[in-house]
């Protein structure tokens, strides 16, 4: 299994475009393979920064999740929302594996 982290800094006046890329996402994630945990925005502290976790099977599951977005047209509507609108400035992934009895 394989957890995938994303940090993103966001513009934090364009929340509801961030959050309406976020549900395409949570969605299109699971659609495709994933658990999308779910996106987690800001509430009290940095105004700028939400996370996203979903995770995978396996490494390679989550390499086939990525080739198939490149050619689905509703992840080309989620990649577009986010260029259009301007409302993420940049973004992390981090891989990370739980911890096991």
């Amino acid at each position: 299994m394989i957890t995938v982290h994303l940090r993103y800094e966001i513009d934090p006046d364009k929340l509801d475009a961030f959050t309406a890329y976020g549900r395409m996402w949570i969605r299109l994630v699971n659609r495709l393979g994933g658990d999308h945990h779910g996106y987690f925005m800001p509430s009290e502290g940095d105004s700028d920064e939400a996370f996203a976790l979903f995770t995978f099977p396996s490494l390679a599951a989550y390499e086939l999740y990525r080739e198939a977005s490149k050619t689905d047209p509703e992840c080309h509507e989620a990649f577009e929302l986010a260029r259009t609108t301007g409302c993420i400035r940049r973004y992390e992934r981090r891989f990370l594996s739980p911890v096991r009895r």
